[in-house]
């Protein structure tokens, strides 16, 4: 029987894309969520809150035994004290490898959820504990539920200059579960989309695509924030790894 991973956040999106590989490739994965659930093939399930002040016995449970830890766990707020929270039962646990997924432009975009993933990356990186991270781009999927959010508007406003290099969450998947069965690499190349778009453009393929029709009225996004995304912080121009996937052949799989 192999030493089992840990993968938290792994029944989100993207847990749920990468789990099914590890246990292909031979090994035995322990999912912590924050709600219990039956245990699978290759698969058992701990239940703790990373962003619970009394979780520390079931992180320090959750981690017992094992070699490998992937940091999928994420949310609106709270990434920094939720990592700080798993690196501290990581490395007296003797974990020899924690993998974590990270957003492209986590050190340069001035905004409050770039910030909470940059001190996610600074628990991991300081945890004493061998590590990997790899920076992606916003997921297709995280993208189509803000168009459709924004879709319901009846007219749509764009910041100008703000563009995007969604990702599909399978091309990440994929890289991530060869970085979970790897050895330590530090901070790897970038993950993003095989294109950058502008977000009108990125609307109006939703809106085609989805068989609605609204008007979209240009507006400027101010301050740091929106100076960051005109500079195109938020990218990865030049050296990145590309996925496969775009943005319509999204739409056209999701939406039909």
């Amino acid at each position: 029987m192999t030493t089992p991973l840990l993968v938290t956040g792994g029944t989100g999106t993207l847990g749920r894309l990468i789990v099914p590989r590890l246990v292909e490739a031979g090994r035995t994965v322990r999912v912590l969520s924050r709600t219990p659930h039956e245990p699978g093939p290759g698969v058992e399930y701990v239940t703790a809150d990373l962003r619970s002040d009394d979780a520390a016995d079931a992180i320090a449970a959750a981690v017992d035994g094992v070699d490998t830890v992937l940091h999928l766990a994420g949310g609106a707020k709270g990434d920094g004290e939720a990592a700080r929270r798993l690196t501290r039962a990581a490395a007296p646990a003797g974990v020899k490898h924690l993998v974590h997924i990270s957003v492209i432009g986590a050190d340069r975009v001035p905004i409050a959820w770039f910030r909470g993933k940059l001190a996610a990356e600074q628990a991991v990186t300081g945890s004493g504990v061998p590590w990997t991270i790899l920076r992606a781009a916003q997921f297709h999927d995280l993208v189509l539920k803000t168009a459709a959010a924004m879709a319901k508007l009846p007219v749509i406003p764009v910041p100008g200059g703000l563009r995007f290099q969604p990702v599909d969450a399978r091309d990440v998947a994929a890289r991530l579960t060869e970085l979970t069965l790897g050895e330590p690499a530090g901070l790897v190349t970038d993950l993003a989309g095989p294109r950058v778009a502008p977000l009108g453009d990125l609307l109006r393929s939703y809106l085609t695509a989805a068989g609605k029709r609204r008007p979209l009225l240009p507006v400027r996004m101010p301050g740091k924030a929106g100076r960051a995304y005109r500079d195109g912080d938020n990218l990865a121009l030049d050296g990145a790894d590309l996925g496969t996937r775009t943005w319509e052949d999204f739409l056209a799989e999701r939406l039909g």
